[in-house]
């Protein structure tokens, strides 16, 4: 009994999970999905998780996820730097700046060089202006933006200080362009693509995007879903096993 004890004090006391999102989970799902298994398994009631930083279905990546009274310590988690490996895709513009809605505008590529490229991404390192996407969460009027956007509502958005430490092209096949990013808290990275492609008088859209660290903590560290329930159930003693079939 007391070592069944040790293992529910552990997540309730709290624990800082490191995460390896998967393509197309909210972030939340991956919130949903632990909670369920951990209450499951250790037959409770309740339980705190959270998560320290919103990752877009469309990315995969490190999520740092609080329990119990961890979750105390998700503003500190979700105040350090973002870094980000990435690609976009220049040539089109979409509304939601990423993969999720159809093109609405195409650009021809044929006269971009590398050179005016590099020269572009100059105007977004340091302290910027910027506009989060429609199709973010972000409450407006007290609602979720996405939500209005996808019903076609018109959404206005606040313009918003943010910090690009880094932006490094790293190569260009066209129409694709792979770069990293290290920025700050409340960076949209679909908004600097966007932006991004204005500055070239052309259009740019978000395709893949990959979060590798979270101050010091690095997504090498992180585990999957998957394999953080099998090595749960692993440790378990025998009478809590069951629970978690």
């Amino acid at each position: 009994m007391n070592q069944n004890k040790e293992y529910i004090f552990n997540f309730v006391e709290g624990e800082m999970l490191l995460i390896d999102k998967p393509l197309e989970w909210t972030s939340f799902d991956v919130v949903k999905s632990l909670r369920i298994f951990l209450k499951k398994t250790y037959n409770l009631k309740k339980l705190k998780v959270g998560h320290a930083g919103t990752l877009d279905p469309l990315a995969t990546g490190l999520l740092i996820l609080c329990t119990g009274k961890m979750t105390k310590q998700i503003d500190s988690f979700q105040g350090m730097d973002k870094v980000y490996i990435g690609q976009m895709t220049l040539g089109a513009t979409t509304a939601s700046f990423d993969k999720e809605t159809k093109a609405d505008q195409l650009f021809p590529i044929d006269k971009l060089h590398i050179d005016d490229l590099n020269q572009a991404s100059l105007k977004f390192k340091g302290e910027i202006e910027q506009v989060p996407p429609v199709y973010s969460a972000i409450k407006v009027d007290g609602k979720r933006a996405y939500k209005s956007a996808r019903k076609d509502k018109d959404v206005k958005m606040k313009s918003r200080k943010v910090t690009v430490h880094e932006f490094d092209l790293l190569n260009f096949t066209p129409p694709h362009l792979n770069f990293s990013v290290k920025c700050s808290k409340g960076t949209y990275i679909r908004s600097l693509v966007n932006d991004f492609g204005k500055a070239l008088n052309n259009g740019a859209y978000l395709s893949e995007l990959r979060r590798t660290k979270i101050g010091d903590y690095s997504v090498n560290d992180a585990i999957t879903i998957d394999d953080f329930k099998q090595k749960i159930i692993s440790q378990l003693p025998n009478d809590l096993s069951a629970n978690a079939e």
